[in-house]
């Protein structure tokens, strides 16, 4: 799927995946000291809205340029000490120049691609890390075509956080956490309680259960 198709997503419906940030982000991320942020395949910014709101510095990265024009215009609504806390930028996950001061928090959130697009993204955010920094990845893992509901249903978009920290070997991260999360569906736009990436969300009735896979890593402190 292509900026595009991501475009005209996101111009049929208002609010995708709805305004709340994802659960997982929530509780990986509450008590996190604030620093410089940045949401990879922000889609219309829900995530990043919540950390700016609790003091995070954020620039939201998505590649449909739609998406950004409605983080635009959610961004208009926010308190003006919040508002001024977010930078939006068009552009590719897989191609992102990051600041040499590197990012304390580089949060991929449903970034559903290919094993080897997967890779490059996972590598590049890694490596845009500031010492002592957090990466935070969060998908739809591969079991939930078996044992889940919703989700993309092509296995080549899927991941595990075994995939992950594969695709991370050798960068010198720590490793907080790697698990398979569970998370009800139904009642969530989209069905998807998750951010964008290829492959949406979608089917699963309330109370039905979605797996994601969940990998928290750290870069060491200078």
């Amino acid at each position: 799927m292509d900026s595009r198709d991501w475009d005209d997503r996101y111009a049929a419906n208002e609010l995708v995946w709805g305004a709340a940030p994802n659960r997982w982000v929530v509780r990986e991320l509450a008590d996190g000291t604030p620093g410089h942020a940045l949401d990879l395949a922000a889609g219309e910014g829900r995530n990043a809205i919540w950390l700016a709101a609790r003091g995070w510095e954020v620039t939201g990265l998505d590649f449909s340029a739609v998406a950004l024009e409605r983080a635009e215009r959610l961004t208009a609504d926010l308190p003006d000490e919040v508002a001024e806390r977010l930078t939006w930028r068009h552009g590719d996950a897989r191609t992102f120049e990051a600041p040499a001061a590197g990012y304390d928090l580089v949060l991929i959130a449903y970034l559903q691609l290919p094993a080897a697009d997967r890779r490059t993204v996972l590598r590049r955010a890694a490596e845009a890390l500031a010492p002592g920094g957090t990466l935070l990845v969060v998908g739809h893992d591969l079991s939930n075509l078996t044992e889940g509901v919703g989700g993309p249903q092509d296995p080549a978009v899927l991941f595990t956080p075994e995939d992950v920290l594969a695709d991370l070997a050798g960068l010198g991260l720590r490793t907080v956490r790697a698990e398979r999360v569970h998370r009800t569906v139904g009642g969530e736009p989209g069905h998807k309680d998750g951010g964008t990436g290829a492959g949406g969300g979608g089917g699963g009735g309330a109370g039905r259960v979605a797996v994601d896979a969940l990998v928290r890593l750290e870069r060491a402190a200078a």
